[in-house]
């Protein structure tokens, strides 16, 4: 079905194929797309929530139900959306139009997934602008001497300042528009492959000195300690949400990043290594960030008050803080510019292959509809502080909850179904062992926990997202 062509008119390196008579760009390797995915998959909620919520709810306890959960929950839908986008060889929307031509209502999935992906980014823009403006804030050494107050203000000047707000988005579009412009060898997979080592440099730097500070024991144990008196349900069942939302699930970006997957490549220990780094990611964040929290005496939380007060805080009374804040910022400008990049990614492999775009122009058109789009959330706190949605919440936050609570949850569920019911079991199954070479006992487990368990973990997710299950 695939057969290699060398690109003998292109000054690109890009390995082709071709696949009923439609050429493609592959990735150069597994790394290139290990890296790529695990990008995708280590966003903000990796270092602001899943810390916390393993602190809160017994520590190694907590770590031990996750993993259980990324087996039964995240693993089988990753694989699921790997081998679709592999056998495919296309953007979201025609990954499930085409896998099954008797099927083709089914693309309904697709267009859930490609709307979750832009309506996403629309504000996921604005939170990484944020990030950009803190590590401004820490190379120039702005927090040094600055009281808790000045730096809570901080903050909320930022949130409110309508200016500020739309150079931040502005600034960070131009940086995730020019790593998908330059294509997916030298853009996507050559960014990544800078900033995901450099990201894990940082976590393993900064875990290393938080051992240093008086909080290293009670951060430490906050993490990791198995407490199995504080593991309730509900912690069970953020357990089980977290396990969902940080692959990058039913955003569309695992099914176009896998339409790149060269056929040789390994699905199953590919998806094996992308949780296991995400998993060490989020730990590492943890063991990093809450031994610094406890030194100086502050609770431990979540969210973006943890990363935009409460750490800037405790940087600015450190020794070395404006080397430490501006390692930090790094990492989380890091964080938000891989997960930004795979999201603009399926919108640009949309426009490639349904609008028939050239790289560049598809980019650079779904990037503005992005950024208009984003503008609203921009000025969420300021000019449109007034307009309020979903019963009350400022727009970003609003959307932030549609898509959370119901798009993600929604289309996960879809793809658990059409995978484990609509899909020719003999297409998956070839994509999974290797057209029956390896993995047959893995594929017979997970087409068993495709259909019968993991579509009820994610209703189970769905049911907690929107308050229907404590």
């Amino acid at each position: 079905m695939w057969r290699c062509l060398p690109a003998f008119t292109s000054q690109y390196t890009d390995i082709l194929y071709e696949r009923e008579g439609v050429m493609r760009n592959h990735w150069s390797g597994s790394m290139g797309f290990i890296l790529a995915a695990v990008g995708s998959a280590v966003g903000l909620g990796n270092i602001w929530k899943f810390p916390y919520i393993t602190g809160m709810n017994g520590g190694g306890a907590f770590v031990l139900v996750y993993l259980v959960a990324i087996l039964l929950c995240g693993m089988p839908l990753l694989m699921a959306e790997f081998a679709i986008g592999r056998h495919s060889q296309k953007d979201v929307v025609g990954s499930f139009r085409d896998l099954m031509p008797k099927s083709k209502g089914w693309q309904i999935v697709g267009w859930l997934n490609l709307s979750a992906a832009f309506i996403i980014l629309s504000y996921y823009g604005v939170i990484a602008g944020w990030t950009l403006f803190y590590l401004f804030e820490a190379v120039t050494n702005n927090f040094a001497g600055q009281s808790p107050e000045a730096i809570d203000a901080v903050f909320g000047g930022l949130v409110t300042s309508p200016t500020t707000q739309l150079l931040c988005l502005t600034y960070f579009t131009i940086l995730v528009v020019i790593a998908v412009a330059s294509g997916i060898q030298k853009g996507i997979e050559r960014w990544n492959k800078v900033m995901m080592p450099t990201l894990f440099g940082i976590v393993v730097v900064l875990a290393l000195y938080s051992l240093t500070t008086p909080g290293a024991v009670a951060g430490w144990k906050f993490m990791l300690y198995p407490d199995f008196s504080k593991l309730t349900m509900g912690g069970v069942l953020e357990a089980i949400g977290h396990s969902f939302f940080t692959l990058s699930i039913a955003m569309g970006i695992l099914v176009t990043y896998a339409s790149y997957m060269d056929k040789k490549e390994k699905i199953f220990p590919v998806a094996i290594r992308i949780a296991f780094l995400d998993t060490v990611v989020a730990i590492g964040a943890g063991l990093a960030i809450f031994p610094i929290v406890f030194s100086f005496g502050m609770e431990p939380g979540a969210g973006p008050g943890l990363i935009f007060k409460t750490l800037p805080k405790a940087f600015a009374q450190m020794p070395f803080g404006n080397v430490l804040g501006t390692l930090f910022f790094v990492l989380m400008a890091f964080a938000a510019l891989s997960s930004a990049i795979s999201l603009l990614e399926v919108l640009t492999a949309f426009a490639i292959d349904e609008k028939k775009y050239d790289r560049k122009k598809a980019t650079i058109i779904m990037a503005i509809a992005v950024y208009i789009a984003g503008i609203p959330s921009a000025l969420s706190y300021s000019t449109f502080s007034d307009i309020t949605i979903w019963g009350g919440m400022p727009i970003l936050d609003g959307l932030d909850h549609m898509a959370s609570n119901y798009m993600l949850p929604i289309g996960g569920l879809l793809i658990a179904v059409y995978a484990g019911f609509i899909v020719d079991k003999r297409i998956l199954q070839a994509e999974i062992t290797e057209d029956g070479a390896k993995y047959v006992k893995v594929f017979r487990v997970w087409y068993f926990t495709i259909r019968y368990v993991t579509p009820v973990l994610v209703f189970v997710v769905f049911l907690k997202s929107v308050g229907l299950l404590g």
